[in-house]
């Protein structure tokens, strides 16, 4: 949740007569005044008591790198989305506490007593907090504000959804979608009321505010691909480096099952790739970026030199072991002092020229890269997706991606370089992708033998500070409710490709043995 714009809403426009309330709850969906509500008189002959509600907070300190970014102001950004949603909820008694781990949530738990419920803020990621909330039995909300908890959400969110709990997922830009949601605590003082009363009326709460699909009309894009059984002997040709980590399950099914080559790498294999890189060579290949790029913001020419010599060293690499595609553990690899610059415009470089570059070292991203350029001569784009409902979006957000999406021969798009977002700290990429196309996103799971995939239209190019710096808008062609069910089946990020690639990825799939999970 981003955008705050109370209007005319308050919490007390989600209570139900009781025609209504014997409807079964659904008028909760009113969060935002479109039914009559009861007169303050009414209202208070039937509620006994405010709802007491455990608001928690949940993030790590932002003393290190870390969405929205280092040095975020955490207790600001707390402060003002209290007093905002206690004065929008004044039928409310919220018990705010904040929590970074999982332990701090049990304790919390077993000290809050007999609240009524949990309302889970997510302005962080990997507290494991939410998944201890959930847990509880006791009615909950988690609420991702946007581009702060996004991935964590979308995990604890889905996995809450699988087993069953007693958990409501608000993913949206406005502050009404949540508050009309948060407003159905209410409705646990009404006599009668169960939790699952409040469960239908803040789900029923939330969905009022999905903007449904719009013109999906996609410009023309005659996407040429290879035949299955040739990209399938390609892939079987095919290596993968992996720098810095060494999944073993996750390496043999690959090999296994796409039949590609992973060949993990030691950091010191490609920093002293980096250290004899030639330097001339490196400043040429700055140089040229500079002069390509739309705007250079905060990286010097110097700090975009070393990231050319990194670029040098992956080509190396690459070059030494016959290999088409590199992942490297980037940001454990950049912190711990393995390696010296960040991989971020070399990738974007790789990716460009049809080869593959992939961030910190996912191997399951990788390979659908590599099987995804195979198919269509065209780059995917990694990403850590983030949904906002009241759009009906999924922004795909990261620190690389291409500048040729259509291929080596395509156009260019334009771009900016910037530091890296989390720390500040680098070079990286902020490609302004083309708008008005169908997109592709998927997944291979080796281990599963499936590939997930959804497709949307790209519609913005978003320009916030927080969290990655290229962040593409999609709006999604389908269910979005249904997109948010399977991200802790299959983590946090999707690879996406322009171009409508759905039926060649079947095929692929099924000439692999796999099969298809469609998530929209």
């Amino acid at each position: 949740m981003r955008t705050v714009n109370h209007g005319t809403m308050g919490c007390g426009h989600c209570v139900l007569n009781r025609r209504q309330f014997l409807a079964g709850c659904a008028a909760c969906a009113a969060g935002a005044g479109s039914l009559t509500a009861l007169s303050s008189r009414s209202y208070a002959a039937e509620t006994t008591a405010k709802p007491r509600i455990r608001l928690v907070f949940t993030y790590r300190p932002s003393d290190r790198p870390i969405w929205p970014n280092i040095g975020y102001d955490f207790d600001k950004r707390k402060k003002t989305l209290l007093e905002q949603i206690t004065k929008a909820c004044p039928e409310i008694e919220f018990l705010p506490a904040t929590v970074n781990t999982a332990e701090a949530a049990e304790k919390l738990v077993a000290e809050s007593g007999d609240v009524d419920g949990y309302f889970v803020w997510l302005l962080g990621l990997w507290t494991q907090a939410p998944q201890v909330i959930g847990a509880t039995g006791k009615p909950t909300i988690f609420a991702d504000d946007l581009y702060g908890g996004s991935g964590e959400f979308l995990i604890a969110n889905a996995a809450a959804r699988r087993a069953g709990h007693k958990v409501v997922g608000v993913s949206s830009s406005r502050f009404e979608d949540v508050v009309a949601a948060v407003a159905c605590f209410t409705l646990l003082k009404k006599p009668g009321a169960t939790v699952d009363d409040f469960l239908a009326g803040a789900t029923a709460a939330w969905k009022k505010g999905v903007q449904r699909s719009g013109d999906l009309t996609y410009k023309p894009d005659d996407v040429r691909t290879i035949d299955t059984a040739e990209c399938c002997k390609r892939l079987k040709a095919s290596t993968i480096l992996v720098v810095g980590r060494n999944a073993k399950p996750l390496i043999e099914a690959t090999e296994n099952v796409v039949g590609t080559k992973v060949l993990p790498i030691e950091f010191s294999e490609l920093d002293a790739a980096y250290q004899s890189a030639d330097r001339d060579e490196a400043a040429e290949w700055a140089d040229r970026w500079i002069k390509t790029a739309a705007k250079v913001i905060e990286p010097s020419r110097d700090e975009i030199v070393k990231s050319a010599a990194m670029y040098l060293a992956e080509r190396e690499v690459l070059k030494k072991h016959n290999a088409q595609a590199i992942a490297i553990h980037c940001l454990g690899g950049f912190y711990g002092g393995h390696i010296h610059a960040y991989p971020c415009l070399g990738f974007t470089q790789l990716n460009n020229d049809g080869l593959v570059g992939a961030c910190e070292a996912d191997l399951m991203s990788t390979v659908t890269m590599l099987a995804g350029s195979t198919l269509s001569g065209r780059p995917g784009y990694i990403s850590d997706p983030v949904l906002d409902t009241s759009k009906n979006r999924i922004i795909y957000a990261h620190c690389v991606a291409p500048t040729k999406v259509f291929g080596p021969d395509g156009d260019a798009n334009p771009y900016h370089i910037r530091d890296h977002s989390e720390d500040r700290q680098g070079a990286a990429v902020r490609s302004l992708l083309p708008l008005g196309h169908m997109t592709t996103t998927l997944k291979l799971h080796p281990i599963r033998k499936e590939i997930i995939l959804h497709q949307g239209k790209s519609v913005e190019n978003v320009d916030e500070d927080m969290a990655c710096r290229t962040k593409l808008a999609v709006e999604v062609k389908g269910d979005i409710d249904k997109l948010m069910n399977e991200w802790d089946q299959w983590s946090w990020h999707r690879v996406t490709f322009f171009g409508d690639l759905k039926a060649p990825f079947e095929a692929l799939a099924e000439a692999l043995g796999m099969k298809m999970v469609y998530e929209a």
